[in-house]
């Protein structure tokens, strides 16, 4: 493919403070320097993507942009010694889609360090449904694991309806876990306890428990994906020498706790930031997610959209009216 060859992409634009998506065709030319050329088979729509088509600085400094932290297709030229023409590989999170142009395009072009060899029995549409939200959830399962056993006790997931929430506790359910799921939503009960969570807990009744340095020991481990007075909480009540994994801050950012949870019940609180994990943890996750970890009857879990689908999903997607996992699909 010669660099004058066109493709297909969304493009936001930012003309006068205002921002505009349109499908465009582009060169070959106009995109970064990359070690690998992927024919993007196809990508997935997450609410940091929306953000981005949006215009959210915070996410996208520059304009034009095409969105997209998860991407999966086929090398189609490559610089590395680690790939080859043909091989089918997923890049998810580093520095895809949010200031490098991402997954909501027919090709991409990136470095050989943010591609993973797609694994055996794993199909490109499971890896975009599982997608960051379940490298995330995987790796905090992996980090967990590492040191709870399923007969030290019960663990507890936050944002337990969420894409990393609910893979979690998906994932916790294979490996025999007894799992207390936390939730916002009453009418979720029926949907948790499908997935595997033994108890429910209702958010608000997590959050109003007493304001102390400790709580009453419950749980063995851990999985947040909120923070705040939930991950407050999650610490105070965590058994000694627990562990807690942490990937989100939607509820906040701050925790206002004493260090009693750390030095008098030995609890350890690990952070796991899926946009820059190690390498070695990737792929060993994503194996995992592609054999036995692989969560149950992904395809009932996604819709699949076109290119020309995607303006009006991204609004949805802001508007909170989207539901379960969006999958494009850049081939058909």
């Amino acid at each position: 493919m010669n660099r004058q060859s066109t493709f297909k992409a969304l493009v936001v634009e930012e003309v006068d403070g205002a921002f505009t998506r349109e499908i465009k065709s582009k060169l070959v030319s106009d995109l970064p320097e990359g070690d690998l050329l992927i024919k993007v088979h196809y990508s997935s729509l997450n609410y940091k993507d929306a953000l981005s088509a949006s215009g959210n600085k915070g996410v996208t400094r520059k304009y034009p942009h095409t969105p997209g932290i998860d991407a999966v297709g086929t090398v189609l030229s490559s610089k590395s010694a680690r790939f080859k023409s043909g091989d089918q590989v997923i890049v998810t999170s580093y520095d895809l889609g949010m200031n490098t142009d991402g997954g909501f395009s027919e090709l991409i072009s990136v470095p050989e360090d943010w591609a993973v060899k797609l694994p055996e029995n794993l199909s490109m549409k499971e890896a975009m449904i599982i997608g960051t939200a379940g490298l995330t959830a995987g790796m905090s399962v992996l980090r967990l694991t590492e040191t709870i056993e399923p007969e030290d006790g019960e663990i507890i997931v936050s944002g337990a309806t969420g894409g990393v929430g609910a893979l979690s506790i998906s994932i916790l359910n294979k490996l025999g876990y007894r799992i207390a799921a936390i939730t916002g939503k009453e009418t979720a009960r029926d949907f948790l306890m499908k997935l595997g969570a033994d108890t429910i807990i209702l958010r608000s009744d997590f959050e109003a428990l007493a304001n102390k340095p400790l709580l009453k020991p419950v749980y063995a481990g851990a999985i947040d994906t909120v923070g705040g007075v939930i991950l407050e909480n999650i610490l105070k009540s965590t058994n000694p020498m627990g562990v807690v994994t942490c990937c989100g801050n939607v509820a906040s950012p701050k925790l206002e706790l004493t260090v009693f949870p750390f030095i008098l019940r030995g609890v350890t609180l690990i952070g796991i930031d899926s946009q820059n994990y190690p390498m070695r943890y990737r792929e060993q996750v994503w194996s995992k997610l592609a054999n036995d970890w692989k969560p149950d009857n992904l395809a009932d879990t996604c819709t699949e959209i076109s290119l020309n689908e995607l303006n009006d999903k991204i609004d949805l997607m802001l508007r909170g009216e989207l539901k379960g996992r969006t999958v494009l699909n850049m081939v058909d």
